[in-house]
């Protein structure tokens, strides 16, 4: 399931209307395009902690449009509650467009870093072998230990801590959520349609500018 919350206009405060509004609580990623400006993850995370719900994940990144930010949110809530949060959401003033989406509509993946004995990894072969079957590679050699990375899904680098727990795992780190819509075109040729249907005015900064010479001889 893969909802956008109006597909005419970019500045549209309508959600679609649908026939299941409830549902059972599962994964939704929320993916909100914005102007980059200062306060408004403040502003955002607000919306969530007023009607007590978790973010699971939330990344911030530059957006494929110069000076538009993209922000990924992952909460575990009804389809009811997601859209109205995304209501909301969309009622700040630099929110551009809001879309929310299941696991099952976008691919997403996270990174982990895990900090492994140095001395563990040279005694014990199984290790090392883990490591790779799990898809691991090393990023950084020292001599007391070693840093290995990982992406994959959430279940993924849940396993391989509980693999590494027995050996002495050291340090463990992961990274926010990020996502692609599996059946998008992109913003940016939503933002392109937006502009041709509802083309700007031009604007004259000063209404003497043309006049040359007119103006400003004495």
């Amino acid at each position: 399931m893969s909802t956008e919350l109006n597909k005419n206009d970019i500045n549209s405060k309508v959600l679609p209307t649908g026939e299941d509004l409830g549902g059972a609580r599962q994964e939704f990623n929320i993916t909100v395009y914005t102007e980059n400006q200062i306060g408004l993850l403040n502003r955002i995370a607000i919306i969530f902690t007023r009607r007590k719900i978790n973010i699971d994940s939330l990344n911030t990144s530059p957006s494929e449009i110069e000076s538009i930010h993209r922000f990924n949110i992952v909460i575990t809530e009804t389809e009811e509650v997601v859209r109205k949060v995304c209501r909301q959401i969309e009622k700040q003033v630099e929110v551009l467009k809001v879309y929310y989406h299941t696991n099952a509509d976008i691919i997403w993946q996270e990174m982990a870093l895990y900090k492994v004995p140095a001395d563990v990894i040279a005694e014990k072969a199984s290790v090392e072998r883990l490591l790779r079957e799990n898809g691991a590679r090393a990023v950084v050699i020292r001599k007391d230990y070693i840093v290995f990375e990982t992406t994959g899904h959430r279940e993924e680098t849940d396993n391989l801590i509980s693999v590494l727990q027995p050996f002495g795992l050291i340090e463990f780190v992961r990274s926010a959520r990020i996502a692609i819509i599996k059946d998008s075109d992109g913003f940016n040729r939503k933002l392109r349609e937006f502009e041709q249907d509802q083309p700007g005015e031009d604007v004259n900064e000063n209404e003497y500018l043309n006049q040359g010479q007119k103006v400003f001889t004495m």
